[in-house]
């Protein structure tokens, strides 16, 4: 499931889709019109994957299922919250440096602390291994109490999960740990367009969990002026590999 996941991750790339065109313009250069009409084809995909309000309308539809946070007064009814990993930086670039690094979904790391301090009677369960085929590098959850350890919280209330490199292995093998009840009432916090797959596979795991989404990355609307290419890209990544996660997710029977 794992190598799987790598090859949607790779297809998932938008600059994946210009090299099949420009790959299949080059076998079949002896068709000239069929040839140019590739190229073309390519350039014009290129330049519209910088617009920015397409992407974010997919974005929207994903980050609109699950956007509302759970109401304070309630979250005494909770055991404990439930943290997906992915917002750590590689483990490469992290084992050169002594001090947490954090990437663009770090509202998963600094969610949980204001949580844990409005409400003590919370644990947290960090889960995460890894996303890569690399051995040597500190896990996620390695990455996750150095950083949560550097704020100064309570180690006693977080435990870490550290072999787990998909969602679905998150929600099987956390709900392995000595001590967890996956039936009593938990929290799942995660980036809102990760939501949606994270709950059915939680849901099917047999994890009584309500959603707790941070990490949103479009508002009510973008402006259709709102044009980057490197912005464009990232977005139109972000979007393949959740449609093309909740089909393979479909078909392996996880959701």
């Amino acid at each position: 499931m794992f190598i799987a996941a790598k090859i949607f991750a790779a297809l998932a790339q938008p600059l994946t889709w210009i090299a099949f065109l420009l790959l299949a313009s080059l076998r079949v250069r002896h068709r000239p019109e069929l040839h140019r009409r590739l190229v073309w084809s390519a350039l014009a995909l290129l330049l519209l994957l910088g617009w920015q309000p397409l992407p974010d309308l997919l974005i929207r539809h994903l980050e609109t299922q699950y956007a509302e946070l759970p109401p304070q007064a309630v979250l005494r009814n909770y055991v404990g919250v439930v943290v997906l990993g992915g917002s750590t930086e590689s483990g490469y670039v992290a084992q050169a440096h002594t001090q947490p690094l954090l990437n663009d979904a770090a509202e998963r790391m600094t969610a949980p602390i204001a949580l844990l301090r409005t409400n003590p009677h919370l644990q947290v369960l960090y889960t995460g291994g890894g996303n890569t085929l690399r051995s040597g590098e500190p896990s996620e959850a390695q990455l996750a109490r150095l950083f949560f350890d550097s704020q100064g919280m309570d180690a006693q209330r977080i435990r870490y999960e550290a072999a787990s490199r998909t969602t679905y292995e998150n929600a099987t093998l956390s709900a392995q740990l000595p001590g967890i009840d996956i039936t009593q009432p938990w929290l799942l916090l995660t980036s809102a367009w990760h939501m949606p797959r994270s709950m059915a596979t939680f849901g099917k795991a047999g994890w009584n969990v309500t959603a707790y989404p941070v990490d949103f990355r479009t508002g009510a609307f973008t402006p259709w002026t709102e044009y980057s290419l490197g912005n464009g890209l990232r977005s139109w990544q972000l979007v393949a590999h959740e449609l093309l996660g909740w089909v393979a997710y479909r078909l392996a029977g996880h959701l």
